[in-house]
């Protein structure tokens, strides 16, 4: 099936960028483009897309009240420049089924909408890492550890933040593997995304701060 995607946000640059990126994939089509949230709104209950991309900063109704007028209707994935923490905890708090940063780049805005249609939500690495560098209290006892020397460098670079890309540039494997072995990691560790991957990382103690990966 095609994913319909409706994409709002006030600049005409970002909202052809996306098309483009969108299109290009043979399972996504672009179904519409509003500049406000109003619009945003509207378009939404008439089109009835399946994934609806919001821009934080829009006229008439920013992205976070959209989030919350259509949430209950269809999958809304949040997409700003700011990533500020109110605005991603008043986002998921909303029913978003995500929180990308555009200099996230087109893989992880692709992988974002795939992931709000298999119902998973998917946050960026940036963002991740820095709420995850919050959490303060020690686990009572470190989780078991299924995993291989590789894929606990790859958790551990997931934990920073990288990309697949940079996993694989930094590992000196293709952008292929890289993707195996993450889908590996995650059914082992049985987590549902990427923020599950990181958080067992910070639990096993494969994130503390200051630590490097041993490939790197």
């Amino acid at each position: 099936m095609t994913t319909r995607i409706l994409i709002a946000d006030d600049q005409d640059d970002i909202r052809n960028g996306f098309r483009l990126i969108l299109d290009s994939q043979p399972d996504m089509t672009v179904v519409g483009e509003a500049a406000d949230g109003a619009a945003a709104v509207e378009l939404a209950r008439t089109l009835r897309p399946d994934v609806v991309l919001a821009d934080i900063r829009m006229p008439r109704l920013d992205g976070l009240e959209v989030t919350r007028l259509l949430a209950a209707e269809t999958r809304v994935v949040v997409v700003t420049t700011f990533d500020l923490d109110e605005y991603v905890h008043t986002a998921l708090r909303h029913g978003a089924c995500g929180f990308l940063l555009k200099r996230s780049g087109p893989a992880l805005l692709i992988e974002a909408v795939r992931a709000a249609m298999a119902g998973d939500t998917l946050i960026s690495p940036q963002i991740t890492v820095r709420l995850l560098q919050r959490l303060t209290a020690p686990p009572a006892a470190p989780p078991a550890d299924p995993l291989t020397a590789r894929e606990r460098e790859i958790v551990t670079l997931v934990a920073q933040g990288l990309t697949n890309a940079e996993i694989a540039d930094r590992l000196f494997i293709s952008a292929g593997t890289a993707k195996t072995h993450l889908a590996n990691i995650q059914a082992k560790l049985k987590a549902r995304n990427r923020v599950g991957i990181a958080a067992w990382a910070w639990e096993a103690g494969l994130a503390a701060p200051g630590r490097t990966s041993a490939a790197g």
